[in-house]
């Protein structure tokens, strides 16, 4: 199956256009994420999963274009084919959860057969001197480890990992040494401070390059460009396998426009080497 024939993808399209408000965002990501089902719920059941009214559902439905709810799903069952349910009976919620994060890389996989948005925000991060990495809260351990291995390759990379007062402060600062993207990684529970600083960045005239949850996170207003990859929540934290292999990814984007990127890995490793850096 391909990008566009997937259930999500299909979904994705569908809400293309249309101004949403958080509350139907939030449905939105909810069908996204559960796109194979999402066509055999009912209202109630939907509602219950993206933890909004049944009403909501309703005007929801009515704000894409459709009669109501009904209509809204037989649309959906009319272009999403049936498949096989998964037996979720036979695992425990351990193997659940697992699961869950392996059908995120799964949808990651998928995304990424087009990578024109990855290679764009590859030459973005490539060409800032210097760079900001944002990542507040539960988003802060993706920023530091993107930050941790963008600083073998790129010149001047600084992490923006701490809210409070001194965040705009560090914006102007790196503006006025000439930088021209932020980086951020927002998951939930999003941070209001999040979104500020985004909005200040982009006034600021910075791009601002985000990995997020869902192409409907709050963050999304505030991006210039935004790469979803989804979390997992089978268990009582949030997991973020795909969101950490995004970043990743992006590493390889971004090494990609980096003349000199190989030349510094090697430096490092001589210089690693004769320091007895690593033990193996």
């Amino acid at each position: 199956m391909s990008v566009t024939d997937s259930p999500a993808a299909r979904l994705q399209a569908l809400f293309e256009g249309h101004r949403l408000t958080p509350t139907q965002r939030r449905i939105a990501h909810s069908m996204v994420r559960r796109a194979a089902d999402v066509p055999f719920l009912s209202s109630v059941e939907l509602a219950e999963l993206a933890g909004v009214s049944q009403p909501s559902v309703t005007r929801f439905a009515v704000a894409l274009g459709f009669d109501g709810y009904p209509a809204l799903r037989r649309h959906l069952r009319e272009v999403t084919p049936a498949e096989p349910a998964a037996e979720s009976g036979a695992h425990n919620e351990y193997q659940q959860a697992v699961e869950a994060e392996i059908e995120n890389l799964r949808h990651l996989a998928e995304a990424l057969a087009d990578p024109g948005p990855v290679q764009r925000a590859g030459r973005l991060l490539a060409g800032s001197r210097p760079l900001l990495v944002l990542g507040l809260r539960a988003a802060a351990a993706q920023a530091h480890g993107f930050a941790y291995f963008a600083a073998k390759v790129h010149p001047d990379v600084r992490l923006l990992g701490e809210g409070g007062t001194m965040l705009q402060d560090r914006i102007d600062a790196a503006v006025r040494a000439g930088a021209s993207a932020l980086l951020c990684f927002a998951l939930p529970r999003h941070p209001r401070e999040v979104v500020d600083t985004l909005a200040y960045a982009k006034e600021a005239g910075l791009t601002v390059v985000t990995v997020a949850d869902s192409a409907f996170a709050p963050v999304a207003k505030v991006s210039d460009l935004l790469l979803p990859a989804a979390v997992g929540t089978g268990l009582a934290f949030d997991t973020a396998c795909a969101p950490m292999l995004l970043g990743r990814v992006l590493l390889e984007a971004m090494c990609d426009d980096l003349p000199q990127a190989q030349s510094r890995l090697e430096e490092f490793d001589t210089k690693a080497a004769a320091r007895g850096l690593f033990v193996d």
